[in-house]
């Protein structure tokens, strides 16, 4: 595409209205409607350029409606995100798959299958965040540049069709008490530039970057919100561990090795009938109502990497009281107390008897968390564990599987081997569930069960928070500069034995109207024609 040279001489890009010069129209010349102003005339890629592919996708990201409906589709999306609580506030031990249905029925069901219970880290959420993203860099791109060049090489004289054509203007033949006009200009804070006995008076141009000073802060806002599908740049993840159990810390692998916490005590206090303070309620309150509760952890790290299976080398970092809004704070990652479990499952004891004389021949403990394949009772007696669920359900009416991993309702299907059985005997153990697979010589009965409270933790890291909030601020500083200030402008052109005087703002009208009256009535300058 050529450009366009002006007769003023300066050369403008192929598709400009007016010379970003001296402001002669380069199309429709001949008119006598008011020039438009929007982009100061300048050339704007979505309506100059429209016949390849790659001028359609530019077009189709740079069109306000499209934004503007981008924008309603992730408004819509979040707002049914707030029908169901999202997969962070359920239950942390409850399975999303059957939560949703069982808790809001049909709507539930539908409310999960469609992905709106994690909706902030889906995919088809985070690829409406990016296309909004990319929308608003493209229309910077494409309205911003042609601004900023009209802008920047706007001459202080002006072709008369561009004077004429603007909305606020007048022709006079009296004379003009300049220096008087001058230091009213001032005084409101224009900055005035004479050429050749023309002048500019001008304020607030800055004012005219407050949307793209939005966008700028909306920009890393988005870049922000889609970091926190990245796991290095944000982590929210539960860990649920009993007292006296040494745990990794999900997530927290860096790369000179591995946090480890261990839980050395679960404490929770109640408030007392005899607290003044709170006597009344508690009365009616047939439950202990917990005032405090914490776990005394201590964290350790790894000293360096270590083989799969092998047992790592901890160092001790700190101990800690984990109270709630007491988090443990280490390298970019926080420790939160947010639950517990009283009194929970922790190790079930078994003993082997022989049926038909109810001799005992042994006894072995499973570790509900961690059970072992195999338990050696004396020479020719095994047991060994064949399946075991940790949270048994069924599963499409037939199959079992587990709800979590946590030894909610544990079920364990034992084989049985010995010497005068040496294929084995199969044997089915759980809460309230004792029964043999066949005619079995052998019979496993409960002893013992051991309890251990339970300590409902969250580790959390946020990366993104910064440019979250730098984001935000930016954005707030172009809503402020956009929507408090206004770009004005009034040229006076002296021609022969007259003056041409005009004036222009991007917005408030009304005001500009206004300002003008004022300067009228100090300096006896006519006031200015609304040509609209």
């Amino acid at each position: 595409m050529e450009k366009i040279t002006c007769e003023c001489g300066h050369v403008n890009p192929f598709g400009t209205e007016i010379c970003e010069a001296c402001g002669k129209p380069l199309q429709n010349v001949d008119s006598t409607k008011l020039i438009n102003m929007r982009y100061e005339g300048g050339a704007v890629r979505s309506q100059t350029y429209k016949k390849h592919s790659i001028d359609k996708i530019w077009n189709f990201f740079s069109s306000v409606k499209v934004g503007i409906w981008i924008i309603v589709l992730i408004l819509v999306a979040a707002a049914i995100g707030t029908i169901f609580p999202q997969q962070m506030y359920i239950p942390p031990t409850a399975d999303p798959s059957t939560y949703y249905e069982e808790e809001y029925g049909t709507l539930g069901k539908i409310f999960y299958l469609l992905g709106f219970e994690n909706l902030y880290g889906s995919w088809w959420f985070m690829l409406l965040l990016a296309a909004l993203g990319i929308s608003l860099v493209i229309v910077s791109i494409d309205r911003g540049f042609p601004l900023y060049r009209a802008l920047k090489h706007q001459r202080v004289t002006r072709h008369n069709s561009f004077m004429n054509r603007q909305r606020l203007y007048i022709e006079v033949t009296q004379p003009l008490a300049l220096e008087q006009l001058k230091t009213s200009l001032k005084k409101r804070r224009y900055k005035v530039k004479e050429e050749n006995g023309n002048w500019l008076a001008e304020k607030n141009r800055f004012s005219r970057w407050g949307p793209y000073v939005n966008h700028t802060g909306l920009i890393l806002f988005l870049i922000g919100a889609m970091l926190r599908f990245f796991p290095d740049m944000y982590l929210d993840q539960p860990l649920w561990i009993k007292e006296g159990e040494t745990l990794a810390i999900p997530g927290t692998k860096t790369e000179d090795g591995q946090y480890y916490l261990k839980n050395n005590r679960f404490i929770m206090d109640t408030y007392k009938e005899n607290d003044p303070k709170f006597a009344e309620a508690l009365k009616k309150s047939s439950a202990d109502i917990p005032s405090n509760y914490q776990s005394n952890v201590t964290l350790y790290k790894t000293k360096k990497d270590f083989l799969p299976g092998a047992k790592p080398e901890l160092t001790k970092v700190k101990d800690y009281k984990l109270r709630v809004n007491d988090p443990l704070e280490f390298d970019s990652f926080s420790l939160y107390q947010v639950d517990f479990k009283p009194s929970q499952l922790d190790a079930f004891s078994f003993k082997l008897k022989r049926k038909k004389t109810d001799e005992t021949i042994g006894e072995f403990t499973v570790n509900l968390a961690n059970p072992k394949a195999t338990y050696h009772l004396k020479k020719g007696y095994d047991i060994t564990l064949k399946n075991y669920y940790k949270n048994v359900k069924v599963e499409n009416n037939k199959e079992l599987g587990s709800k979590d991993n946590n030894p909610e309702n544990p079920l364990m299907l034992l084989k049985i081997i010995a010497p005068d059985v040496p294929k084995g005997e199969r044997a089915v153990l759980g809460i309230q569930k004792n029964f043999e697979l066949g005619q079995n010589k052998y019979r496993i009965s409960l002893s013992g069960v051991k309890m251990k409270n339970v300590s409902g933790l969250t580790v959390k890291k946020d990366r993104t928070l910064p440019i979250i909030v730098i984001g935000g601020l930016i954005f707030m500083i172009g809503v402020v500069q956009g929507l408090y200030w206004n770009h004005r402008r009034v040229w006076l052109k002296k021609e022969g034995d007259r003056w041409l005087i005009a004036a222009h703002t991007n917005k408030n009208w009304f005001g500009m109207k206004r300002e003008l009256q004022g300067i009228s009535e100090e300096t006896g300058m006519p006031v200015l024609q609304d040509q609209s």
